[in-house]
């Protein structure tokens, strides 16, 4: 047999097994670490994927597929499944019809974002089988066989990653696979399955039980659950990314590999238990398979010595297993491993970001700059942030934001502190896509319920933080088809808000002004925040520079946390590389002393150093 051997990230190899299983239908909402999957997806013509204007939507998109007939994948981070939580528990009680496959990307170590919450509770929660790739082959792997086992028996499927298979690349062998051509399902009518009235859901809930009974047993036998012999004297159970770490730490140990990771097997386990003389589990965040293996009344080490919180590492799981005593017990275990030192750079907004001018203004307005030797006030607002790339605005310098929860919750968070008597005026901000994805249900709350704060919508035509993906409001699908655009002044006056302004992003004036006037009003204002985002607009179009006879080194610029702006001794300097020039000019609106001016080709002026 030949074999065709690919070099792919993770999301890459679930997109390509998904596109050989058959996948018909896929949906998602763009969110790092899962956000490439539906991109790669995309790329196939055959098939239909959208950008869902949330992951709720996609799920229910995803359900109804299934329902239809169609193998159907849907993905999102971890986070993200707690958005789609309602339809995806309510599908685990009907079972599907065409396999239904669910991606939840998770994130040791928050490395981007609110948390890092362990999704593999959500199998177990809604009694659903769940499968965890170690490497990129095994991702391609366990996506192609996650839609037999769905069809199989009746469930819809979770496969879960985490950050480092989702964007490690290895070698993926897929022989001779090619498109696989599943045999066409219709809806079937069936009341008792699909509508979830209580007499139906009570009906279907033993049903789940048997399921559950049955995906046990398979899993003893699961190719994805195998064990590496190795010494007697140390046993590790593993799974996911840990089993990688753990071969290079532990190469004498015997390894128990869990692939198939809800419902657990019960019997192998107790196997493998048997035959060595000192048991752990490694294992990234929450003791999941540990628990399980104690209820079995087997004796056990993990998070004693393991980390709860965090990534682990190679380096992480040698200290744990020093701290146990194994790897001075069993000599020549001790992993090479040395932790590279990278320079630290502070996180900003980009240069030429069109959000940049509206924080710098809110700082300023909440008295919160931080401007070389000027001294810290008291703060005059209180602003509900949100999550996305202007997240950033709640650092320094330009300290512009008190809160930030999830998708959507600046709106209800204002709501909330303004009905519980807050003495400062309320600002909260929200991102285009954010506010599509679930800020209109709380907008339409804030009319409702008369509340009163000023929600600034930062309007950049794009889902900027994921790497720039379509959302409704640009007027392009997934798959790069022309659409409807979604209006953003007509939604916000169609939730009933009458104070509504639009903005040029980058005219300081303009949004000072607008911002004042909101603030001042006794009730419910929206202003839109428009400009593209910096990365999608072409740069170093007439770069700004600083006249060194003018420049008085007041700090006034670098409030503005443009990384194209810095200190050089006592002077500012720009750099040109940097900049984004025309699309910009931020800095040199708020120049006191009108030192900064476009570097244009042919303008006789002062070098900028």
């Amino acid at each position: 047999m030949s074999t065709n051997k690919k070099l792919l990230s993770g999301n890459e190899a679930i997109a390509l097994g998904a596109y050989h299983a058959g996948v018909k239908v896929a949906a998602a909402y763009p969110g790092t670490p899962s956000t490439e999957i539906l991109e790669n997806l995309a790329e196939y013509k055959d098939i239909y994927a959208e950008w869902s204007t949330n992951e709720k939507v996609a799920m229910e998109v995803g359900v109804g597929a299934s329902y239809g007939g169609a193998r159907t994948l849907v993905s999102m981070k971890h986070v993200g499944l707690n958005v789609a939580a309602d339809p995806f528990m309510a599908v685990a009680i009907t079972g599907i019809n065409g396999g239904l496959v669910i991606i939840s990307a998770d994130d040791p170590g928050a490395m981007s974002s609110q948390n890092e919450q362990d999704n593999r509770h959500f199998a177990k929660l809604a009694k659903i089988p769940m499968l965890e790739p170690s490497d990129s082959q095994e991702a391609y792997d366990m996506v192609m066989a996650a839609f037999d086992i769905s069809e199989q028996f009746d469930t819809p499927v979770l496969l879960r990653t985490t950050t480092r298979i989702s964007h490690s690349k290895t070698i993926v062998e897929t022989g001779n696979n090619s498109r696989r051509q599943v045999e066409d399902k219709v809806f079937k009518h069936n009341f008792r399955k699909y509508v979830m009235l209580p007499a139906n859901a009570r009906a279907r809930r033993p049903l789940v039980e048997v399921r559950v009974e049955k995906l046990a047993s398979f899993s003893e036998t699961c190719v994805f659950n195998f064990v590496i012999k190795g010494s007697p004297e140390l046993g590790i159970i593993t799974s996911g990314m840990s089993y990688q770490y753990v071969k290079e730490v532990f190469p004498e140990a015997s390894i128990l590999k869990l692939g198939f990771s809800y419902p657990m097997p019960q019997e192998l386990i107790k196997e493998f238990s048997s035959r060595v003389k000192k048991l752990i589990v490694i294992e990234e965040l929450d003791p999941f398979i540990e628990e399980y293996v104690k209820s079995l009344g087997i004796v056990v080490t993990g998070k004693e010595f393991v980390p709860i919180i965090g990534e682990l590492t190679t380096d992480v799981i040698e200290k744990a297993g020093c701290a146990m005593g194994i790897l001075s017990e069993y000599p020549g275990t001790k992993a090479d491993y040395k932790k590279s030192a990278l320079p630290g750079r502070f996180p900003l907004l980009c240069s030429g970001c069109p959000h940049s001018g509206l924080f710098y203004t809110l700082s300023n307005i909440a008295q919160r700059s931080t401007i070389p030797g000027k001294k810290q006030r008291e703060p005059k607002l209180i602003i509900s942030g949100d999550i996305g790339c202007y997240t950033l605005g709640a650092l320094s310098p330009l300290n512009a934001m008190d809160s930030c929860g999830c998708m959507g919750a600046s709106i209800g968070n204002a709501i909330g502190m303004q009905k519980a008597g807050a003495s400062e005026k309320l600002v909260a901000i929200i991102g285009d896509s954010t506010f599509l994805h679930s800020g209109i249900t709380g907008l339409i709350d804030a009319v409702y319920n008369k509340a009163k704060f000023t929600l600034v919508i930062l309007d950049n035509r794009t889902t900027a933080m994921t790497g720039h993906q379509e959302h409704p409001g640009t007027g392009k699908t997934a798959q790069g088809e022309d659409t409807y655009a979604v209006n953003l002044e007509e939604m916000v006056k169609a939730c009933g808000v009458t104070n509504l302004q639009v903005v040029n992003a980058w005219d300081v004036k303009a949004i000072k002004t607008t911002l004042k006037a909101s603030l001042e009003c006794d009730g419910l204002s929206v202003i839109i925040s428009r400009g593209p985002c910096a990365v999608s607009v072409r740069r170093g179009i007439n770069p700004g520079k600083v006249d060194i006879n003018k420049c008085t080194s007041c700090g006034l610029c670098l409030s503005i946390g443009c990384s194209a702006i810095r200190k050089a001794g006592d002077k500012i300097v720009i750099d040109g590389s940097l900049c984004a020039g025309d699309n910009c000019r931020l800095c040199e609106q708020i120049c006191p002393v009108k030192a900064i001016y476009p570097d244009k080709p042919g303008l006789i002026g002062a070098n900028s150093e």
